[in-house]
């Protein structure tokens, strides 16, 4: 097997296995992790739409590192170059592309009506491979993460896990 359809067939089963990516747009900003899809030779993504995921520095016709990450441990498991290609809404890609990210989208509140609306106000992005797989560095590679106006919850009251241990001997 040459070195291009090996690095082909691994980023194409590693991606497939892996829920998350991280992907890094061409001007150099944040690494971003995104869900997505495996169709037809490349990694699909859908967002910047309301309530989807972010996909900045991610342009039509320019390029982006992708790292996939091991689904079990969370490790880095191939990073590879890719070509970035909107695919216009309607179009028979956009149609196929959809279709399977759509079975994929967890917790969507409009499960049903969910293409017209990407359509309306989302990108749906094909993230082609498009090189050698890139030797992955021995460091850490973390960053600050990136601004968001999301909060945690606050504390768990002192109260309450006996509150529930006292519920449940109830039953």
């Amino acid at each position: 097997m040459t070195g291009e359809l090996r690095d082909r067939a691994l980023i194409e089963e590693a991606a497939k296995k892996s829920g998350l990516l991280w992907v890094r747009g061409a001007d150099a900003s944040a690494a971003r992790a995104v869900w997505h899809v495996w169709h037809e030779g490349a990694v699909c993504v859908v967002g910047d739409g309301p309530g989807e995921q972010p996909l900045t520095g991610l342009t039509d016709g320019g390029s982006a590192e992708v790292t996939v990450r091991s689904k079990d441990k969370g490790g880095r498991l191939v990073s590879f170059p890719a070509a970035v290609t909107e695919l216009p809404a309607g179009t028979p890609e956009w149609e196929a592309a959809v279709a399977d990210l759509r079975s994929k989208r967890l917790n969507a509140p409009d499960a049903e009506r969910m293409p017209d609306r990407w359509a309306r106000e989302c990108r749906v992005l094909r993230l082609t491979p498009a090189g050698a797989v890139t030797a992955l560095p021995d460091g850490s590679l973390a960053e600050r993460p990136v601004a968001t106006p999301a909060t945690t919850r606050r504390p768990v009251p002192a109260a309450l896990p006996k509150l529930l241990a006292r519920r449940r001997k109830g039953r």
